[in-house]
Formats: structure tokens, C-alpha cells, sequence
């Protein structure tokens, strides 16, 4: 398996890492039973955690599209390396601010995922165009 493939896993991971915390938190909230009650994520930090993990739900598709059209088109893989492990920290950089209720710096953490997403999804133009 590749760095890259490896960071696909690592991003499932911190997408479901995220939730875990609000759990444990809300332990005479969170019902087992009702999984998806909204009671269980009203206010604060539960709140911004369960949006955290929603948003690690929405943008992990994409970068598991481009992570595997990068491959399958023989993209350079370092380049498809580097750029996920990248994406994992910014996405990890992402969660943190995301649930330390830090909206312009996630803001800008979210822009800087997406833009790394976008460029291991044209990477194999680098290959065709500049005969790497």
C-alpha cells in the first residue's frame, strides 16, 4: 500500500476519532439506543464535534476520488504522497479548530484541504503535460 492509501485510511479514522470524545462527554445525554438524537449534540462542544465529524463525512469522498484517479492515471507519486499526508494534517489542524471554536482559522484550514484535494485530483496532467 502506498502513503497515500494509507492517508485515506488515516482520514476515515479522524473523521470518526471526532465524534468519540462527545460520547464520553455527554454520557447522561447520549443515549446508545438513539444514536442520531439531535438532544445529544445541542450546545458547545458537542455541537462543533458532531460538525467536525459531519464535515470529515462531506470531504472525504472527494479526496478519496482524486487519491485514486492521482494512481490510477500513474500520477508521480511522491507528489500524490506529500499531498495526502498534507491533507491529513490540515484536516487534522481542521478538527481542532473546528471544535475549539475557532471559525476563521477553520475557515481557512477548510480552503487549504480543499485546494490540496483539487491538486492530487490533477495531478496526472502533470504526468501527461510536463512528461514526468
Amino acid at each position: 500500500m502506498t502513503i497515500a492509501e494509507w492517508c485515506l485510511f488515516a482520514s476515515v479514522i479522524l473523521y470518526l476519532l471526532t465524534i468519540v470524545p462527545v460520547k464520553w462527554i455527554s454520557e447522561r445525554q447520549y443515549d446508545d439506543a438513539k444514536p442520531r438524537d439531535p438532544g445529544s449534540y445541542e450546545t458547545g462542544l458537542r455541537e462543533r464535534a458532531l460538525g467536525a465529524h459531519q464535515n470529515g463525512l462531506e470531504a472525504f469522498p472527494f479526496f478519496a476520488a482524486a487519491v485514486l484517479l492521482a494512481e490510477f492515471r500513474t500520477a508521480p507519486q511522491n507528489l500524490i504522497n506529500e499531498l495526502s499526508v498534507l491533507f491529513v494534517i490540515v484536516r487534522t489542524a481542521y478538527v481542532l479548530t473546528y471544535v475549539g471554536n475557532r471559525p476563521s482559522l477553520r475557515f481557512i484550514l477548510w480552503t487549504l484541504g480543499f485546494l490540496i484535494t483539487v491538486a492530487i485530483f490533477f495531478l496526472p496532467l502533470l504526468r501527461r503535460y510536463l512528461s514526468l
